[in-house]
């Protein structure tokens, strides 16, 4: 059965429905954008590092949707809303494998974020070794018509398993999905490697943060007598 035709004021609707629909994404990768630079901006100014390395943010083309809504049978906006939630995208490339939980945790731990799902891949990676930690929350979003709960997909990865996917995407891309068998193989080694390196660098960082803590105590014997240094020096020339 054809489809009926749209009059021109029903199409600048429809128009108007599916925008306003966006913005409602636009806005919560926003508003989770905005808390993880919050503690990104923290984390800068009073720790040695920030476990953030660094964050980007993605919403998902008109032509990308339209494909995954007509994979999952989506006829209206309300089914997209609900079958959908990968939207709104955040990806956070994080120092070490244990910052990707400890900003996970920070995240959940605010009290307008929601955890509707959580895939973790860094604790159990995919057969071809892609590991990440995948999770959908849900934030507010306070539009003129109310408040709205939007979900946005966090990724969150280490460099080591950011620079994998990154190589991995682009060799899927250049052999559109037909990758060689050889090449299949030499990416889960990679994968493994990638692995390795992040638990190298996370020990040689527990190691260097445990000198740090010991040169700090040696310094706190030192800071008495830095003190009275200091207290010397400040004295008026009267006391002499």
């Amino acid at each position: 059965m054809p489809r009926p035709v749209l009059s021109a004021q029903e199409a600048r609707e429809r128009i108007a429905a599916v925008e306003q629909f966006m913005v409602a994404y636009r806005s919560a990768i926003d508003e989770i954008e905005t808390k993880l630079r919050v503690l990104q901006r923290e984390f800068t100014h009073t720790d040695s590092y920030s476990p953030i390395e660094s964050v980007s943010t993605r919403l998902k083309s008109m032509e990308s949707l339209l494909r995954k809504a007509r994979k999952r049978d989506c006829r209206h906006l309300d089914d997209v809303r609900a079958r959908v939630t990968d939207i709104a995208g955040i990806r956070v490339i994080c120092s070490f494998t244990h910052d990707v939980y400890r900003v996970r945790d920070l995240l959940l731990a605010q009290d307008d974020v929601t955890l509707l799902e959580q895939k973790d891949y860094v604790a159990h990676p995919k057969p071809n070794g892609y590991r990440s930690l995948h999770l959908i929350v849900e934030v507010p979003i306070f539009l003129s018509t109310g408040p709205q709960p939007v979900p946005v997909e966090v990724q969150l990865r280490t460099i080591a398993m950011d620079f994998w996917a990154s190589l991995e995407h682009k060799i899927y891309y250049k052999y559109d999905g037909d990758v060689p068998a050889h090449l299949l193989a030499e990416l889960t080694t990679a994968a493994h490697t990638a692995s390795r390196l992040d638990a190298d660098m996370e020990r040689l960082h527990h190691e260097i943060s445990a000198l740090r803590t010991a040169h700090s105590a040696d310094d706190d014997h030192v800071l008495p007598e830095m003190l009275q240094l200091i207290s010397y020096f400040d004295s008026s020339p009267e006391r002499h």
